[in-house]
């Protein structure tokens, strides 16, 4: 869900704290990013003097900075990982890296260590992003709120001071500064980002509100009905740290089978060397042999089976505009097998459309005129229904008129001087009252008595009663149009759904064996509408942000592996909970866009099942690539134990199902390769 409370752009009303920017870490603050560039930039000066035949101390000096700089962090990890007993890749990455250099591969040793270094420093920087997200979301809330004493005064406090029971001022444009509950005046507030509703929601005595929602054009005074510590917003920033920390940290599916292969590679090893110089061979033949063995049975194209494939799917889904943040993630995207999908601005568009204009027969009208009259007199509200409608002139190329005495009434609408006439729009409950519902038409001799009942009565044609049921029917939040006291029409503006929204539920129903489930903070009403267009039949409505995240939990305690996809700060919870996460992003808020695994980045639903079946192929090729490899190392090992094999055989070998994998890794960087996405 996304919501209209842009960080960056949200003006401050004035008197009230300023929206900051949201607080980034800079990327060169992190250790890890000034380590791998360090190293990248030593080893990007080696290469010249190495690949010209230069001087052996220059190219050796740069490339030793580059082993040192890039493998010092990853090689401190891995020891601390074997001091608790467990073999860690980054620990064999090292090793591997020496190994490399010790048989006169500088350069290959030199390229792993960047490489893993850059990949060490692309984690932090996504580590240090999210939790960048995490301290901006607490900017949601105001800083100050104006707190009601007793005696009718008002003083400004710390919007973190303020008690249950203590009565705030709400002004017009003002973030609201504690949960609680209206208990005078009237207005509409943007709350999208805890509920998700498209539209701003008309607030009364009773009524609840929440910290960090965006009053409207009206005055609240508002009873603190929960500690600054326990709002909702308060509570989305503990989901979200909480879940990411709880999160069952995971691996590669090679890296847990490397481990072990790993200590059994290195235990053979030695075994290779001793036993045979404990039988009375030679210490030359016996170092040979298993230097040869530890070559052909290392785990360079083990671990190339995985990466090429899934690097190449990260980088084919980012041409599509699929950002996915690790090999992991790619990875993951592929294991799902259940899909919660997020309405307002995932499965819909976000943002209000005008999407009908019904004119009253008998009033002069047709649809453009009477759509020019109401975005005449909308054109000076902010409201985002008068925005839909303003836009929706515009497009048609309508020449709006000036408005004068322009007013808006929370709760009823607006009201303007339109080339004479006073035009209103607003609720049709509000404008319309019992007495202009089911008409019946007068006798003509009390018309002929009273001639002013013409304008008390509505001919029963003329009765809007019947357009406001259809368009409320099909979705559409009915605005009624009045001219001089007397409807003329009735406009729907709906928050449209995307058009390829029911292609896409369907295309992730075949790919998971079960359809997705709709999980939503809009009323139960506007969720079944648009699930039953979809075709979804399991709907959650009206949940807070920690319902979504005891929903994706309980899946998941199932055995499920969810995916969720979202796009509000009140997604975010439950897009860090779930076992992959993917944000929509346009319109997304940054808490979500950084907690999610994978970022949609042009928008397109489509692609979400489209990247679900790219990790798919890539898992099939990671399956292939490590037959193959078994087969190589099976075949080499084979020969060394049982026979003789030269070195340079063994070498060429290994080197040759290495490079085997690798390019067999790379098909998925072809065009071809990204799945066809869902059309509607």
């Amino acid at each position: 869900m996304s919501s209209s409370l842009d960080q960056r752009t949200a003006p401050a009303p004035e008197g009230s704290r300023p929206t900051p920017l949201p607080r980034r870490t800079r990327a060169y603050a992190l250790p890890e990013v000034r380590w791998a560039l360090a190293a990248l930039g030593l080893f990007l000066l080696a290469l010249p003097p190495y690949l010209l035949g230069g001087p052996a101390w220059l190219w050796g000096a740069l490339f030793a900075g580059a082993y040192a700089t890039g493998g010092w962090e990853p090689g401190r990890e891995g020891l601390k990982a074997l001091r608790e007993r467990t073999l860690d890749v980054d620990l064999l990455m090292v090793v591997a890296a020496l190994g490399a250099a010790a048989i006169g591969q500088v350069l290959d040793g030199a390229l792993l260590i960047v490489i893993f270094a850059t990949s060490g420093a692309l984690e932090a920087v996504a580590t240090a992003r999210t939790a960048d997200s995490v301290r901006g979301l607490l900017d949601l809330a105001p800083a100050t709120a104006t707190r009601l004493l007793a005696d009718g005064a008002e003083e400004t406090v710390d919007a973190g001071l303020l008690a249950v029971g203590d009565t705030v001022l709400v002004r017009p444009g003002e973030r609201i500064g504690a949960d609680g509950e209206v208990v005078g005046g009237a207005s509409e507030v943007d709350q999208a980002t805890i509920t998700g509703e498209p539209l701003p929601v008309a607030k009364e005595t009773g009524d609840e509100v929440f910290a960090g929602t965006v009053n409207g054009t009206g005055a609240l005074r508002v009873r603190v009905g929960r500690e600054p510590s326990d709002s909702v917003i308060a509570r989305i920033v503990r989901m979200v740290e909480e879940a990411s920390r709880t999160k069952a940290p995971t691996q590669l599916f090679i890296e847990k089978v490397e481990q072990r292969y790993s200590v059994s590679m290195v235990l053979a090893t030695l075994a290779v060397f001793a036993v045979p110089l404990a039988f009375g061979d030679d210490l030359t033949s016996a170092l040979l042999r298993a230097m040869t063995f530890m070559i052909v049975a290392s785990p360079c194209a083990v671990v190339l089976s995985t990466m090429p494939p899934l690097l190449s799917a990260i980088a084919n889904a980012g041409r599509h505009g699929v950002l996915a943040k690790s090999a992991v993630v790619m990875e993951r995207l592929g294991q799902v097998d259940a899909v919660a999908l997020d309405k307002t601005g995932t499965l819909t568009e976000g943002t209000p459309r005008l999407t009908d204009v019904r004119p009253l027969p008998g009033t002069g009208l047709d649809a453009d005129a009477l759509l020019r009259l109401a975005a005449s007199a909308e054109h000076p509200s902010e409201h985002p229904l008068a925005r839909a409608v303003v836009d929706a002139a515009r497009e048609r190329g309508l020449a709006l008129a000036p408005a004068d005495a322009f007013a808006a009434t929370p709760g009823r609408g607006v009201t303007a001087t339109v080339e004479g006439r006073r035009i209103e729009l607003g609720s049709p409950a509000r404008l319309l009252p019992d007495t202009h519902h089911a008409r019946v038409h007068p006798h003509p001799d009390t018309q002929a008595a009273h001639p002013e009942a013409d304008h008390a009565r509505v001919q029963p044609e003329n009765d809007p009663a019947p357009l406001v049921r259809e368009l409320e029917e099909a979705g559409s939040t009915a605005v009624a149009v009045l001219r001089d006291g007397e409807p003329v029409g009735v406009l729907g503006v709906a928050d449209r759904l995307r058009p390829d929204a029911a292609a896409t539920v369907a295309a992730l129903t075949r790919l998971t064996g079960r359809a997705p489930v709709l999980l939503t903070g809009d009323n139960e009403r506007a969720a079944r509408r648009v699930a039953g267009r979809v075709g979804i039949t399991d709907v959650r409505a009206g949940l807070l942000p920690e319902e979504k995240v005891a929903a994706v939990r309980a899946w998941e305690a199932e055995g499920r592996r969810v995916l969720v996809v979202g796009d509000g700060v009140n997604d975010a919870p439950a897009l860090a909970a779930a076992h992959c996460g993917v944000a929509m992003g346009r319109a997304g808020s940054d808490l979500a866009l950084e907690t999610a695994d994978a970022v949609v980045v042009r928008d397109e639903l489509a692609a979400v099942p489209a990247v679900v079946a790219l990790s798919r192929a890539a898992h099939r090729l990671v399956v292939q690539n490590l037959v193959i490899a078994g087969a190589f190392i099976a075949v080499l090992v084979a020969w060394d134990l049982f026979g003789t094999l030269p070195l340079p055989l063994g070498v060429a070998g290994h080197e040759g199902s290495t490079v085997l994998v690798g390019l067999n890794g790379l098909r998925l960087l072809r065009s071809t390769a990204w799945p066809r996405p869902a059309r509607g």
